[in-house]
């Protein structure tokens, strides 16, 4: 990672935006940070971490890491939090209360807003979130911006004694510039004071603070028109002008260079002078904005012309190819057709898969052997289940909704789903973000499903992050191991109806997940393996296909292990006059980790260990997975 710390002031350092904001978290002396992995976020506490001076943890949910932030802020520590925009939903609770106590020591929240959807299974703009919770959002536009900013989030936070947020979308998170560093700022918490009226939010209290919440409001409405963060530029070519802010500031200034352009830095309150300002220097006044269209309806409410979702669309980034063509529509200038595109070159496609040698496809291989279930998913890498060649999940809404869904699906079912048994699939670090809760509700209302608790001892999805069943903290080391099988059966799961099996034993697997979905009431498969990326997982003696053996029948295919591929294909009659597609295949022993998924549904026993003198160098353990 290009944050090397802690790095000299004035050094000159390539970060993206997630280091950016790290190092300024650091020099700005904050205390405690805390956050939930979660893309484009989720680099910003992991290079927090390596920095020296400050307590960074891995919090179990995003709520939870809001309101360790606010802790420390009421011992009036400097204190921050990151998350992805759907983690805010989560946190939402929290923040609306902590808006009305305000903040002590400074307190900033990082939110990433996944702009064109390239990891989320939404594309919500987080600046609503200002409105609603009454605070301060600050908009970078670049990596450099994303480091001043926050440390310019701080102090703003404590004279004004509001949280302040942050919002950052992927472009920002993602994208690595330059970054001119200074150094740590001591920072000693004034500590706790006993405040009941501030601090303990019963009704009569919360009341009496309102008002100073309204007159907050107004009181940052002038600071933003005063704000440097907001900057009139006052351009050449007067027939245009642009409101924008963060990224789609770049995009602007590309496209259009000689146009008067108001960028907000300082983003709400939102500066009406300013904008007022612009409007009188350009002929037709813009709102460029990713992706809602929220400040255009307040400029036009405040009785200013402009345009913006009438002329740009309201998903994805405003990129140059996407301004130019919608503002010279917008101005009467025609617009040629496009020119017509290259034939694409023919490409074999690749749909996102899971690992080779993945513990989640032997549960997507049973599943999908499995007729007459409804499945309910979660989020994770174990959502690609529901993709071929498996197509083993039928929901997946948000983190730990399969519990409550599959719940729901089971008391609301009619005549036509009677006969139909009802899974949950979850996997720990998602289990112990949202899910408990879920089979708690599960158990208390005596719901009739099977969950299947696909434990590989890890964050996958976000690349690996340590949780509180893999016994390892935030840096690495040692930490209390949560046992799952207890915390099921806490939650009131029967002990005999909790099982823990082997996702590599397909028979073993197949027959627990029958027995279990025949039996009325809920239970729990507990399926333990190590993901393979993490250090946990240590890879056995790859296979490799004996080609005068393989018969085409494809069965190792439905594994789904991208290790396999398909050499040719062949079409043959059977006897009864049936014609069937054969597949035969080969196995990439530098990818194969020697799992044993495929081996055990070949029919012609074709499949064999690679001899021992051509074991690839990557393979440390050569036991039989047998």
């Amino acid at each position: 990672m290009a944050a090397v710390m802690p790095a000299s002031a004035a050094s000159r350092l390539l970060l993206s935006g997630n280091e950016a904001v790290a190092r300024a978290v650091w020099e700005s002396g904050v205390r405690v940070a805390a956050a939930y992995p979660g893309t484009p976020a989720t680099e910003i506490i992991e290079s927090l971490a390596r920095y020296p001076d400050l307590y960074a943890e891995w919090s179990v949910n995003e709520k939870v890491s809001m309101e360790v932030a606010l802790g420390a802020s009421m011992t009036g520590a400097r204190a921050f939090c990151a998350m992805k925009h759907v983690g805010l939903n989560v946190a939402s609770d929290c923040l609306m209360t902590m808006t009305i106590t305000g903040a002590y020591g400074g307190l900033v929240i990082a939110v990433a807003d996944d702009v064109g959807m390239s990891s989320s299974q939404n594309e919500q703009d987080s600046r609503f979130w200002g409105r609603f919770a009454h605070i301060p959002v600050l908009e970078p536009a670049d990596s450099q911006e994303a480091y001043e900013m926050t440390k310019f989030a701080f102090g703003l936070s404590e004279q004004y004694e509001t949280p302040v947020l942050l919002r950052l979308t992927t472009r920002i998170c993602h994208v690595k510039g330059l970054v001119v560093a200074g150094e740590r700022e001591a920072h000693e918490p004034a500590g706790f004071v006993k405040d009941p009226q501030r601090w303990v939010m019963v009704p009569a209290h919360a009341k009496a603070r309102i008002p100073a919440l309204f007159q907050r409001d107004e009181t940052l409405r002038a600071v933003s028109d005063a704000s440097p963060l907001n900057v009139l530029e006052a351009g050449s070519n007067r027939s245009v002008g642009f409101v924008t802010s963060g990224p789609a500031y770049m995009h602007v200034k590309e496209a259009f260079p000689d146009a008067p352009v108001l960028k907000l830095g300082l983003s709400y309150p939102w500066p009406p002078e300013k904008v007022r300002e612009l409007a009188a220097l350009c002929d037709t006044l813009v709102v460029v904005e990713e992706t809602e269209k929220l400040l255009e309806t307040e400029i036009r409410a405040a009785g200013i012309a402009c345009h913006g979702k009438d002329v740009l669309p309201s998903i994805g980034e405003l990129s140059p190819q996407v301004l130019h063509p919608a503002v010279d529509r917008l101005l009467g200038k025609p617009v040629p057709p496009p020119a017509p595109a290259a034939a694409p070159p023919r490409v074999f496609p690749r749909p996102p898969t899971l690992c080779a040698s993945c513990p989640h496809m032997g549960m997507y291989y049973t599943l999908s052997q499995i007729k007459n279930i409804i499945v309910a998913g979660d989020i994770g890498c174990y959502t690609l289940g529901a993709g071929h060649p498996w197509n083993a999940l039928d929901t997946t809404i948000c983190m730990g909704a399969t519990m409550g869904v599959a719940l729901g699906i089971d008391k609301g079912r009619g005549s036509v789903d009677k006969n139909k048994r009802i899974l949950a699939v979850i996997g720990d670090s998602t289990f112990m973000h949202m899910g408990m809760q879920g089979l708690l509700d599960i158990t208390y209302n005596h719901g009739n499903i099977t969950v299947l608790l696909l434990d590989n001892n890890t964050t996958g999805m976000t690349g690996g992050q340590a949780t509180p069943a893999s016994g390892k903290d935030i840096h690495g080391k040692e930490a209390p191991k949560v046992d799952l099988f207890k915390i099921v059966e806490a939650l009131g799961v029967p002990n005999e109806r909790i099982k823990v099996v082997d996702p590599y034993q397909l028979p073993v697997l197949f027959k627990t997940v029958r027995d279990e979905i025949k039996v009325e009431g809920p239970s729990v498969i507990i399926a333990r393996r190590p993901c393979v990326l993490i250090d946990d997982f240590k890879p056995f003696r790859p296979y490799l296909v004996e080609e005068d053996k393989c018969t085409g029948c494809g069965n190792c295919i439905e594994v789904g292990c991208p290790a396999i591929h398909v050499t040719h294909r062949d079409k043959v009659v059977k006897p009864s006059g049936k014609e069937v597609e054969l597949a035969f295949v080969n196995i990439d022993s530098q990818a194969c980790t020697g799992c044993g998924l495929c081996v055990q549904p070949c029919a012609p026993d074709a499949i064999r260990h690679v001899p021992r003198h051509d074991i690839p160098i990557h393979i440390v353990k050569t036991t039989s997975t047998s």
